[in-house]
């Protein structure tokens, strides 16, 4: 769980190719569950699943056998039986459909969706609704114990990363490169390195 911290929160921008501020333009800061609240549905996430509420707006209690819910790997529509749905879009990412479950509370039709990529915050349910800045995602409190070694292993190297780049400092792949290069100067001294330009 302490991967999907790292990773989203600011771990893959900052590692791997730096998206300024242009592209945090125009989204919407995360609701407390780390979603959105839009006008017709919201949404919460941890790394691993997603719960979307989408309240229907109508006079009568409305049952399951009034609902029309339809989930697909890539794919949301939900509704009411004899009316245009509320959602119906392409997922922003996909699920694990055997895992999908949904459920009727207080006339709002509940979803739980597993995601299939368990390492990424999603930025909105539907592709083409307003996306959430995920940089600015409050992941939950996890342990490193918790995790399996080589998990660790990997959220450890990136935390340490994190911290070089945010100091300034050389992170543990640039570390890696420039001892090489020294070995290797080292080994051939004969060799003139002056004019090199590392990078």
């Amino acid at each position: 769980r302490i991967l999907l911290l790292l990773i989203v929160s600011s771990g893959i921008n900052a590692e791997y190719g730096e998206e300024g501020e242009e592209s945090e333009k125009g989204k919407l800061k995360p609701n407390d569950g780390n979603g959105a609240n839009y006008g017709h549905y919201s949404f919460t996430q941890t790394l691993e699943e997603l719960e979307v509420r989408v309240p229907f707006k109508v006079e009568f209690k409305v049952k399951s056998k009034d609902c029309k819910v339809v989930i697909k790997e890539k794919h949301l529509s939900v509704g009411l039986k004899g009316h245009s749905p509320v959602i119906d879009g392409d997922l922003f990412n996909k699920i694990l459909l055997d895992e999908a479950l949904w459920h009727l509370e207080d006339n709002t039709v509940v979803l739980t969706l597993e995601k299939f990529n368990k390492v990424e915050w999603w930025g909105t349910i539907i592709k083409g609704d307003q996306e959430i800045s995920t940089k600015k995602v409050q992941p939950e409190n996890s342990k490193l114990g918790d995790l399996d070694g080589e998990t660790r292993s990997m959220v450890e190297k990136m935390m340490f990363d994190q911290r070089q780049k945010a100091a300034g400092l050389p992170t543990s792949d640039d570390q890696k490169k420039q001892d090489t290069m020294e070995r290797f100067m080292k080994q051939h001294p004969e060799m003139d390195f002056s004019n090199c330009k590392w990078g």
